[in-house]
């Protein structure tokens, strides 16, 4: 309501106390400068609470100021609800002179119109619970505890970013139904749901009505179950099935933002946190959810069109900052997308306000820092822009107001131009238009236009083909392929919608064969791919949003058979295909780590970081590595060395990720830090890790305290079980001890001593030959760094070590022999790895040369690799001029070549004569090492 003089009234002169720390603009007789006297609404409330303006300290309000001024007023005689406005006007006051006059931040400004809203909110709960418990008892729950209310803040105000003039969207929810304990002999008791009925009321009444002295907040209830035909309050079950059931696209978006925010004791003794497990799963999907693009596309429409009704013969209202195109709604459109898009497998993003959003969203290479910082300057101008609109009159309105002539400084526009920092209003609109011109762009690049791509026609408002029509345009074994489950119960069950994008999708697919831009053989694997999802609608969303992805697909499944087997088993890692930058970005251990630490703080902060969750956590973690790796090999980005050297590192980084979550959560932990390390043989300790290796690992530990065994020999089993235990998200390595001391009869975990013992051949109980084999290849992974270096030393005595050469030729010769017995070889074929001149051949003279040869060459003592160290030796005169450098080129292709039929499932026994130069090369190596 009006307050005071009419709107434009004299006032701008008029003295006011000095609030904020120093003084008014006009007090000094700088009648030039921008000042918050300007505003209609300012001037009303300096005439209509002088002498209440000095009860609220200098500076931006916060709880303790806010309380503090709220008992000077009950003290002066004000009720509860004549206090709580009066209020609200003293800091509304503040605000402008704060943002106008002092050029505060803007969060400065939302973080106080938040707290003052909290604070009423709190009030007004302990009031209404006060007043409808002296007519009904409390309200008990069905084991005689009291039942609590929640007052659920929406949108801006559950996000900590409540306009100056915003509206508060609430629900009321409720823990439990039951009955009121009544008063004197059980009078007046009524059931729970009653009571919060009434107590809803009375804080409405509170908080929201109209009396004399304004309003607190405006309050909007639309939001709750059914909306403004739903009850006031609904019970936590009652909520829970309204979300599972009924609740809508849009819905998600609302409660993304949610949090209670009253009463104040709810929040801090933890009872409001039961809310969390309700609202979670029904904002955040398990999979990537690309289905919400057509739902907000939806929404965003009805928006656009209910503002342009508005704007009909009222062209003044097209300059809306927020509604209009390029407006605060858009940028909060474009980053809740991707939050809920994303936010069920990387919790990070589960972040309520806009600002920090975006920040997370490109820390998770989501969005680029450019265009991150870009949004935030948009939002936080926007948002000080719409502040101003509104301290003009105490308006709900974001609509820029009309006419700026360059010689009207007294004009509305020309103010807010001033004290947005501008001379005059033409900067100011030409950096408005940047900014709202930049958001357009950005939310049509990914709603508006995101279904368009070069070479394919129509959008997702174009019609679908006709199944029947399109198949028989289709090549014949893709014919076949499609007409096999088109029938199928899960086709058939598929909502309209999503039978309708996937007609759309094999419409494209079709195209792109015609056009030569993608292989039949791809397509049917797509088909394969397909059949098993048709009930997650998201992936059929994904393809059909991401034309890009949808591409990329294609070409990573026409490349090879195991891309596609792998994507079956984990689905979701395609969107990993959409970052522009995939092909020219390499595996970032640090990255990595600290993407999982945040993932898991983010679980921890909502109560959701328990085993399984951790578990699930890391897999998709890995899994989404691993594809990357895929797919830039797939691509021909990577050299066969390169994925191995990717691989390793992701698996290093996944072992030392895993240690340390398995240790944190031991309940037989007894030290903060675990004195133990984690020894890599192998191909993890030769860095040649291939997909689906299996790991070979060793655990030690260093430790006297008599606890020391029974911890770490179960924290041997927790971190093996976390790696090989297979959930809902599959597995991450199968683990092989067998390297360890004494093998498969030996402790599962040893101390360093008794490992170092073992291996340099103190004591009776010694490494045989083949485990000195196996330690020409061992490294540290991960664990305590004051192990590496005395693992180094071991390695290294080991390997250097005096011997008879003679009698290790004939051990090695002899287990050569053995495992190649163990592997038959068809007539007429060669293989890759095992057959007479195979790459075996290749890893055994290594071992040979280091174990008898190191001791007199350091050169051969790192562990580098094999090709590395055949170059070594022969630049050593080990071996004789091109035998050794042959053999590496030899050993190279032989890689290339097994990798290769691994990716396409292919036996790697080829025919004998592909490889003659090769298999020559490693012949003449083996026989001069082995004769």
């Amino acid at each position: 309501m009006t307050l005071g003089a009419a709107p434009g009234s004299a006032g701008k002169d008029t003295p006011a106390p000095n609030n904020g720390g120093a003084p008014h603009p006009g007090d000094t007789g700088a009648e030039d400068l921008p000042s918050a006297g300007h505003s209609r609404f300012v001037q009303r409330l300096r005439r209509r609470y002088a002498g209440e303006l000095s009860l609220l300290p200098p500076g931006a309000p916060g709880s303790a100021e806010l309380a503090g001024a709220y008992e000077a007023l009950r003290a002066r005689g004000h009720d509860v609800p004549s206090a709580l406005r009066v209020l609200r006007q003293l800091v509304m006051e503040r605000l402008v002179v704060l943002d106008c006059d002092r050029q505060a931040p803007l969060a400065t400004i939302t973080s106080a119109v938040t707290t003052l809203a909290e604070f009423a909110l709190d009030v007004a709960c302990r009031q209404a619970f006060a007043e409808v418990d002296a007519l009904h008892g409390a309200p008990l729950t069905p084991d005689g505890q009291r039942a609590q209310l929640w007052v659920v803040g929406m949108g801006k105000l559950g996000a900590r970013e409540l306009n100056v003039s915003s509206d508060i969207d609430l629900i009321y929810v409720y823990d439990d139904d039951g009955e009121t304990a009544g008063t004197g002999e059980g009078r007046g008791r009524i059931t729970n749901h009653e009571y919060f009925a009434k107590a809803v009321k009375a804080i409405f009444g509170l908080v929201g009505d109209v009396t004399e002295h304004g309003f607190v907040f405006r309050v909007d209830l639309a939001l709750r179950p059914n909306g403004n035909s739903g009850p006031p309050a609904v019970s936590l079950g009652a909520l829970e099935d309204y979300l599972q059931v009924q609740g809508r696209e849009w819905e998600r978006f609302a409660w993304m933002k949610s949090r209670v925010v009253a009463p104040r004791s709810c929040v801090e003794d933890g009872s409001a946190c039961q809310l969390r497990s309700v609202v979670l799963p029904f904002v955040f999907r398990r999979y990537l959810d690309y289905g919400v693009f057509e739902a907000l596309r939806t929404l965003h429409r009805q928006i656009r069109e209910h503002a342009a009704r508005r704007a009909a013969g009222r062209p003044e209202r097209a300059n809306d900052v927020k509604l209009s195109r390029g407006g605060i709604r858009e940028i909060e459109f474009i980053v809740q997308l991707l939050q809920v898009v994303r936010g069920g497998q990387f919790p990070e993003l589960r972040t309520r306000p806009t600002l920090q959003a975006l920040e997370r969203l490109a820390a998770a290479g989501l969005m680029s820092e450019e265009t991150a910082r870009a949004l935030e300057a948009a939002y936080v101008f926007l948002r000080r822009v719409e502040h101003r609109i509104q301290y003009l009159d105490d308006q709900q309105t974001h609509v820029l107001p009309m006419g700026c002539r360059d010689d009207d400084d007294g004009s509305d526009l020309s103010w807010i131009a001033r004290t947005m920092g501008y001379a005059d209003c033409c900067p100011f609109l030409h950096e408005l238009d940047g900014h709202r011109e930049f958001v357009a762009q950005e939310f049509d690049r990914l709603l508006g236009g995101t279904t368009e791509c070069k070479g394919c026609k129509g959008s997702s408002k174009a019609p679908a083909p006709d199944l029947d029509t399109l198949i028989e345009t289709l090549p014949a074994q893709l014919q076949m392929r499609i007409e096999r489950w088109r029938k199928h119960p899960r086709v058939l069950a598929l909502r309209d919608d999503a039978r309708q994008r996937l007609a759309r999708l094999l419409g494209r697919t079709a195209q792109w064969l015609r056009e030569g831009r993608v292989t039949e053989e791809a397509a049917v694997r797509m088909a394969d791919w397909i059949e098993p999802l048709l009930r997650r609608e998201s992936y059929l969303a994904l393809l059909w949003e991401r034309p890009g992805v949808h591409e990329r697909l294609l070409r990573l499944l026409g490349a090879a058979r195991w891309p596609a087997r792998y994507l079956m088993q984990h689905p979701g890692v395609i969107d990993e295909l959409a970052g522009a930058s995939l092909l020219e970005e390499r595996f970032s251990p640090g990255d990595f780590e600290r993407d999982l630490d945040d993932r898991k703080r983010a679980l921890q902060r909502t109560g959701e970081a328990d085993d399984e969750a951790l578990l699930n956590l890391l897999r998709r973690a890995h899994h989404a590595e691993l594809f990357r790796t895929l797919a830039r090999d797939v691509e021909g980005a990577l050299t066969v060395e390169e994925v191995a050297d990717e691989l390793s590192l992701l698996a290093d980084t996944t072992l030392k990720v895993t240690a340390r979550w398995c240790w944190e959560r031991l309940k037989q932990r007894h030290r903060e830090t675990p004195l133990f390390a984690i020894l890599g043989y192998g191909k993890l300790g030769g860095k040649e890790l291939g997909y689906g290796s299996d790991l070979d690992i060793v655990f030690v530990f260093e430790d006297e305290d008599e606890r020391a065994p029974e911890a770490y020999a179960a924290y041997v089993r927790k971190i093996i079980n976390w790696l090989s235990t297979k959930t809902a998200e599959g597995d991450l390595f199968e683990i092989d001890t067998a390297l360890r001391p004494n093998g498969s009869s030996g402790l599962l975990v040893t101390t360093f001593h008794a490992y170092a013992n073992y291996q340099e051949g103190r004591g009776s109980n010694t490494a045989w030959t083949w485990e000195h084999q196996a330690m020409t290849r061992a490294r540290f992974v991960a664990g305590l760094e004051a192990l590496r270096p005395r693992f180094d030393a071991v390695r290294e005595a080991v390997i250097t070590a005096p011997r008879d050469v003679a009698a290790l030729q004939r051990e090695i010769v002899a287990m050569r022999e053995k495992v190649r017995a163990a592997h038959p070889v068809k007539p007429g074929r060669f293989d890759l790895k095992h057959s007479p001149g195979g790459m075996v051949d290749a890893e055994f003279a290594v071992q040979f040369l280091v174990l008898s040869q190191s001791g007199q060459h350091p050169e051969l003592r790192p562990n580098v690799g094999n090709i590395a160290l055949l170059q070594r030796a022969e630049a050593s005169g080990l071996l004789p001029a091109g035998v050794g450098q042959a053999a590496a080129s030899a050993y190279r292709e032989l890689r290339r070549r097994q990798h290769h039929a691994r990716l396409n499932e292919e036996s790697t026994q080829v025919e004998q004569d592909g490889l003659a130069r090769e298999r020559d090369a490693i012949l003449a190596l083996s026989k001069h090492v082995f004769g």
